[in-house]
């Protein structure tokens, strides 16, 4: 593709004498000249003091008047305000449908809280001084990076189930996993990208994921940077990892759509529309029971069939619930939702016991802060309220689908003899 009118790549231009290239001097970097704003890309490795120290350099070198960072307002909001994660609502979370993102985010901390103990840096650390410096000087900017969340929805609209279920899988694991980060990870961290080194074990051999997590991101924040430019500024330092480096330049040059329709088509998710056959095949199996004992027996032998099949089921899910340790309330819960499942087949009997424990036992700050410990254990899941929630919805829904299961075995047997 050719570069639209106005747009300039500029390998190294400035004066060597100029604080600029001072601050500049020995980080990967580029500058794109395009309708009429100077784009200063800064690609920085997430676990180097040097780069700390070079995106603090450029910043007070006072040649800059906007400032773009490579984050997203959840992540910014994890690094410069870590006691937000305090006010999350976990109701909320669960009832929006927005677990999968909220898992994302803490499987992301997980792993930057093992680079930090390893290696006595944050990870993201330039990411977080850019914006803090940025703030001190007065000086506007601009979080250009799409929320991992959405990274995560749309790479695994991209897979077959069983590259979600290892995806998801990964996620749980870098979540409850203690030991240290390899070193080529580290390595690539320092030349690469922290959601790329994240999915390294999927990214390598998918180059679906690869697509979501790398290529896109670099069209989507080179239309943050076209947006930041609209604002009339003149020179723009953007703070990238040094893996974007390449793509984000050349996107920079070559991009001719919209930048907010752009970055709209880069943030939608498709919704899959799935037919629910295991939900559907146990509704009818229960609706022929009934049809069938009321053809055989009338009346009473019908209704015995739906008692037997709200008690086994009712008692089977408070069984799960409980096995949970979830509050009394949400056991009860439990019970009254689990034989409604088949006529509710896409909002699972845990999802409505986890509300109800959310709010009965809501989570505090230090829950979030000490999950990834917690987990470890046995004691630690039942210890701790946010583990025991995701417990809560996990064992009621077990137990729902075993009763229903044993109740139709029952239900079968006995209108059989």
């Amino acid at each position: 593709m050719r570069a639209p009118i106005g747009a300039t790549f500029l390998q190294d231009p400035m004066d060597p004498t100029s604080d600029t290239a001072s601050a500049l001097a020995g980080q990967p970097h580029a500058i794109v000249e395009r309708d009429g704003v100077r784009y200063t890309l800064l690609g920085t490795a997430h676990v180097s003091r040097a780069s700390v120290d070079a995106v603090r350099e450029a910043i007070a070198s006072g040649e800059y008047d906007h400032v773009a960072v490579e984050l997203d307002p959840a992540r910014m909001q994890a690094l410069v305000e870590p006691e937000a994660m305090a006010r999350l609502d976990l109701v909320e979370v669960i009832r929006t449908g927005r677990t999968a993102m909220f898992a994302a985010n803490l499987a992301l901390a997980a792993y930057q809280r093992r680079l930090a103990e390893q290696l006595g840096i944050e990870p993201g650390a330039e990411l977080k001084q850019a914006v803090l410096d940025a703030r001190e000087r007065g000086l506007p900017y601009t979080l250009i990076d799409r929320d991992v969340g959405l990274t995560f929805r749309r790479a695994a609209a991209r897979l077959g189930w069983w590259q979600r279920i290892k995806l998801g899988g990964g996620l749980v694991a870098s979540l409850v996993a203690s030991d240290e980060v390899p070193e080529h990870e580290i390595e690539k961290l320092k030349e690469g990208d922290i959601l790329e080194s994240s999915f390294a074990e999927f990214a390598s051999h998918s180059p679906e994921l690869y697509e979501t997590v790398i290529a896109e991101r670099d069209r989507y924040m080179a239309a943050g940077l076209r947006e930041a430019g609209a604002s009339n500024p003149r020179n723009v330092l953007a703070v990238v990892g040094a893996g974007h480096l390449a793509g984000l330049a050349r996107e920079l040059q070559t991009q001719q759509s919209d930048p907010a329709q752009l970055r709209g088509e880069l943030e939608a998710t498709a919704k899959k529309r799935k037919v629910p056959w295991i939900a559907i095949v146990v509704a009818l199996l229960l609706v022929g029971g009934v049809v069938w004992g009321f053809q055989h027996g009338g009346l009473k032998m019908a209704s015995g069939v739906v008692v037997q099949w709200l008690w086994i089921t009712a008692l089977a899910t408070a069984i799960g619930a409980a096995a949970a340790r979830a509050h009394p309330v949400s056991i009860l819960v439990a019970a009254l939702v689990g034989p409604f499942k088949p006529f509710r087949p896409t909002v699972p009997s845990g999802a409505f016991a986890a509300l109800a424990e959310a709010r009965l036992r809501k989570p505090t700050y230090a829950d979030f802060i000490s999950l990834r410990e917690d987990v470890r254990t046995v004691a630690g899941w039942y210890r701790n309220r946010v583990a025991r929630t995701l417990l809560v919805f996990m064992l009621t829904c077990f137990g729902t689908v075993a009763g229903e299961w044993i109740a139709i075995a029952r239900i079968v047997g006995k209108l059989a003899t």
